[in-house]
């Protein structure tokens, strides 16, 4: 049976993930957006109590007369979303902040940035 190997393929999926950690992320100059600083102090002093803060929002964002709201670890990537950093600064910005590995949030900020960049909230700087 032939083996389905193609080391070109698997060379062009790693530098296209390569590239995707690389790429500034910046966000919608469109969207209106402020941090909640007085809420996000109680957020961070109610996850060091251990309290289950997910569903929590610290940033506001008014987009098309819609309010949303971010809870913290998406309000600190939408924060970071500057044009400076890419999806690898973010990734080792939280790791830091957060004091988790990188490796473990690595999946969930991919995710959440695809979905901001889907959404046209995010795009490439």
């Amino acid at each position: 049976m032939a083996s389905s190997f193609d080391p070109e393929t698997l060379g062009g999926k790693i530098t296209q993930g390569r590239n995707r950690l690389l790429k500034k992320l910046l966000r919608n100059p469109d969207i209106v957006w402020r941090v909640e600083k007085r809420r996000e102090a109680e957020i961070v002093k109610a996850l060091e109590a251990g309290e289950d803060v997910s569903d929590k929002g610290s940033v506001i964002l008014i987009i098309s007369g819609m309010m949303h709201q971010l809870n913290l670890v998406g309000g600190k990537i939408w924060s970071l979303c500057d044009g400076q950093r890419s999806l690898g600064d973010l990734i080792e910005a939280l790791a830091v902040e957060f004091e988790v590995e990188r490796d473990e949030l690595a999946e969930d900020v991919e995710g959440f940035v695809d979905d901001l960049l889907q959404r046209g909230w995010l795009k490439h700087g």
